[in-house]
């Protein structure tokens, strides 16, 4: 019976993210991001193409396009970023790709965090990020049958950027 109280406890303590959520880079971009949350993904990944690692003072970057608008390939935007790690991944097929590991600032509603995303040509896939469970636990639950809790609806971020 404790462990009941307890669990209920921690729940009420945890912020309550819909399906799909809008997010804001800052690091990298201006605009929000829609976002589907993926408690079946480990790390959370990012859209990103023509991807190219480069050194600077003999760190390692990487500087990758990104179009953060669902449905539109005409609006990109250029991003540069320290590369934390490269990892092999498995897609949601099963598919092991090598990917580029990146740390950057996330808002999520009232909350700004550092979280790694690891990038990969999201263009065919519906949404342009995934929030994977590294994000997530601890701090949030996932109404699966919500969206936007956080604010805005499918077609509107309603977050001042």
């Amino acid at each position: 019976m404790n462990v009941e109280k307890e669990d209920l406890a921690k729940a009420k303590e945890l912020t309550i993210l819909g399906w799909r959520e809008w997010v804001q880079l800052p690091d990298l971009v201006d605009v929000a991001i829609k976002a589907k949350v993926d408690t079946g993904a480990k790390t959370s990944s990012l859209h990103a193409f023509f991807i190219e690692p480069y050194s600077k003072d003999g760190v390692a970057w990487v500087k990758f396009l990104l179009h953060p608008n669902q449905k539109n390939s005409d609006f990109e935007v250029e991003c540069h970023a320290l590369v934390a790690d490269r990892r092999e991944v498995s897609d949601s097929g099963g598919h092991r790709e090598e990917r580029y590991v990146i740390e950057s600032t996330i808002v999520l509603g009232r909350q700004v965090l550092i979280t790694e995303f690891t990038l990969t040509d999201r263009d065919s896939m519906s949404f342009r990020m995934l929030l994977g469970r590294n994000l997530l636990r601890g701090a949030y639950t996932v109404d699966s049958g919500a969206s936007f809790l956080l604010g805005g609806n499918s077609k509107n971020a309603g977050l001042a950027i």
